[in-house]
């Protein structure tokens, strides 16, 4: 099969195109017809050597839409349901931009009956990040929110997800991007460079760290998206970053929000495995509002 992989670390020039032996699964695993798989910036640090690796072979990509083509033991899975999953990690000599993937079982869902599989694969990273920070963070209804990087793609789903529990949620974002955060659920839209009002918790996406806490309020609570990166807790406030992990059942949450039009998929552009490497430097040149997504 053909997959995308990187065997020396740099720019978007780095991204192969490989002929690769097809995986098999084991026990507890399924294979994966690729049908679509996301571009995020995780696959631009695996990419640059951002985790290590020298000298080896990476596979890029962590989202994946398609249908079950093969099933281990006690998979629970039949060839040709079609599924969404996760395929977690940044030291892979496989990941999901590939013609076929092998997933632990429990890392996938149903996959949502009103998406195509293109909309269907922006789900499983950005989603459940954006749902185990909330988790981090322990905001309820009634309290208040802020989120930054907010037209992001975790911080999109956060907006909406917060939104949905009845969470007041301040977005801080690009004044030009008001318009699609409110439609997202944000009550109000705070501009980048503007000092937001002190919330309960903050949601960083846009990394700004020690800035960000500055606008929680004393007791309350951070989380970051860098694993490792949060920084130190002060006046009481609690400081934590997520690191997503897959799980199947909580993705199938997701899924149903998806399907009742609670959250918003968002698609920029769509390329050709093939095009791995166009792929990787649109997403180098930034300002892209959607995933991009691979379709092999």
């Amino acid at each position: 099969m053909r997959a995308a992989v990187v065997t020396t670390f740099g720019g978007p020039e780095a991204v192969e195109i490989a002929d690769v032996e097809r995986p098999e699964p084991g026990a507890g695993q399924i294979r994966i017809k690729v049908e679509a798989a996301t571009l995020n910036p995780v696959d631009a640090g695996v990419r640059s050597g951002a985790f290590g690796g020298a000298g080896t072979r990476r596979g890029l990509g962590w989202d994946v839409a398609g249908t079950v083509e093969a099933a281990g033991v006690a998979a629970g899975w039949q060839p040709g349901d079609a599924v969404v999953a996760l395929h977690y990690g940044v030291a892979n000599p496989l990941g999901t931009h590939a013609e076929h993937v092998v997933v632990d079982a429990s890392a996938a869902a149903k996959a949502p009956a009103t998406l195509d599989a293109t909309h269907a694969a922006t789900l499983p990273l950005n989603a459940l990040t954006a749902a185990q920070a909330l988790d981090l963070l322990d905001v309820r209804a009634g309290q208040t929110l802020l989120v930054t990087g907010a037209a992001g793609a975790v911080g999109g789903y956060a907006v909406q997800l917060a939104a949905h529990r009845g969470i007041e949620v301040t977005a801080y974002a690009s004044t030009a991007d008001e318009e699609l955060l409110r439609g997202l659920g944000a009550t109000h839209v705070v501009p980048r460079g503007t000092a937001p009002a002190p919330a309960d918790a903050v949601l960083d996406t846009a990394v700004l760290g020690a800035e960000a806490l500055a606008w929680v309020r004393d007791g309350g609570a951070y989380a970051g998206v860098i694993p490792g990166a949060a920084p130190a807790p002060e006046r009481g406030v609690r400081t934590a970053a997520v690191e997503v992990a897959p799980d199947g059942a909580r993705l199938a949450e997701l899924v149903r929000l998806a399907d009742e039009g609670v959250l918003t998929t968002r698609v920029a552009e769509t390329y050709a495995l093939a095009d791995a490497v166009k792929a990787h430097a649109r997403l180098a040149e930034g300002g892209v509002r959607g995933r991009l997504v691979l379709i092999p």
